[in-house]
């Protein structure tokens, strides 16, 4: 019983000991259930009550193109924007800017639909006069083309994400049009003053003169991935993987300096930065491999289990770079947590779910467009939100160093400052 209760004393002294970590056992999981708490709250919303950009390219000047903008306006789910730098956008800006990934939703209404639908009012009006034994010839377009409303989605939209809103529009689109044809009949009846019904007869009517169609956003040389859930779900947690290579390398690191291992390193002659060098360029080595490993799994283990397999993009060059760069930042984060940090307690736990943190709210766990808006621009500061769009940018949009050096620059930086940072509090430490 003496051994039980020394023990617990012991285990409870060294706790109070650890201040730092006795703080960062309990803040860290604050922060964690609030951030959690945040940007899980959207996906328990309908996608209704989310609000989204959405280009607009009215290219039928009429009153159906008319209708759809003012109808997506003032419903409240969408933001219209029909013009960018003061100037009209043309069908070819919109697809490219929703193929980048700048903007998730575009719609294009074609030239003449307002005419078809009116055709198709005045075709109706005919039929049902001539079945009324009425003599009424209003003019139908002959021949007429079949218009669609085009929408354009950014390749790396989640299905279900697609589903709501196409939905949406659909519907509304649906609604538009029947208004329209419906009240073109009334207007063509009123003229006519006549009591005739027709009786026991079904008159077939096509309502929809103008339907809606989805088309992808690149050129047809690209590879058609759609997003999936293995195209999500394996890059993201690779990322989220290779981030965790901060408990190994803060772990190492502050065990050196209690074992000694990293003053006999530090007499031998040259910088210190040499020392984090070789730390990091062995841990990006591990990080790049362990990412590979993950692709392997999503390509070849993912269709055992009856699941798509992964599409990796056209560009191996960009897929390496990028893979070495989330690296690097994976690397530098550990590093600098094993340098400011002084116990394993404090490390593990700060590292554990800060990577956590940064995951949920950098798009790992739930696309960041849903989230609220606040939460949007505090996402896109996470090195790993960086991390996946340069990885989206090549699986699902077949893009090359060219859309993702960006991302890459963002994460090479990010990863050298917090070298530098590492080196300079052990060179203060030193002095």
């Amino acid at each position: 019983m003496l051994r039980l209760l020394a023990t617990i004393r012991k285990e409870w002294q060294l706790l109070v000991r650890d201040k730092t970590g006795l703080t960062l056992l309990f803040l860290m999981p604050v922060v964690l259930i609030t951030v959690m708490a945040l940007i899980q709250d959207a996906p328990f919303k309908d996608y209704q009550e989310v609000k989204f950009d959405i280009l607009t390219v009215d290219n039928d000047h009429g009153r159906l193109g008319r209708h759809i903008r003012e109808g997506l306006a003032s419903g409240g789910q969408f933001r219209i924007i029909d013009t960018l730098d003061g100037k009209p956008l043309t069908a070819e800006q919109a697809r490219k800017l929703v193929n980048e990934g700048t903007y998730k939703i575009s719609i294009i209404i074609p030239a003449g639909a307002t005419g078809n639908i009116v055709s198709n009012a005045n075709r109706i009006v005919n039929d049902i006069s001539h079945r009324m034994g009425m003599t009424v010839s209003l003019p139908v377009k002959k021949n007429a083309d079949s218009l669609d409303v085009t929408i354009y989605f950014d390749p790396a939209a989640k299905k279900a994400f697609k589903g709501a809103v196409h939905q949406a529009i659909d519907n509304f689109l649906t609604q538009v049009e029947t208004d329209m044809l419906l009240g073109r009949i009334r207007q063509e009846l009123r003229r006519k003053d006549s009591s005739v019904t027709a009786a026991n007869d079904t008159l077939p009517i096509r309502l929809q003169a103008v339907g809606l169609k989805e088309e992808a956003t690149g050129s047809g040389k690209q590879i058609d991935v759609i997003s999936n859930s293995v195209q999500h779900n394996v890059p993201a947690w690779s990322i989220f993987a290779m981030f965790f290579i901060v408990i190994p390398i803060a772990g190492n690191m502050i065990r050196e300096r209690e074992d000694g291992s990293l003053l006999r390193m530090k007499l031998i002659p040259g910088s210190y930065l040499e020392i984090l060098l070789g730390k990091m360029l062995f841990f990006v080595g591990i990080c790049v491999v362990q990412f590979y490993c993950m692709m392997l799994v999503g390509i070849y283990i993912m269709p055992l289990l009856d699941l798509p397999k992964l599409v990796m993009g056209r560009d191996a060059g960009a897929t390496f770079l990028v893979a070495a760069a989330i690296g690097l930042a994976a690397t530098s984060y550990g590093i600098l947590i094993g340098t400011l940090f002084k116990t394993p307690n404090q490390a593990l736990n700060f590292g554990a779910i800060s990577i956590v943190i940064l995951s949920a709210i950098g798009g790992i766990w739930i696309p960041l467009e849903i989230m609220p808006q606040k939460m949007q621009v505090i996402g896109h500061l996470s090195p790993l939100s960086w991390g996946l769009d340069a990885i989206n940018d090549i699986y699902l949009r077949n893009g090359n160093i060219a859309y993702v050096w960006k991302n890459v620059v963002l994460l090479i930086i990010t990863g050298l400052v917090m070298l530098a940072i590492a080196g300079y509090v052990e060179k203060r430490r030193m002095n």
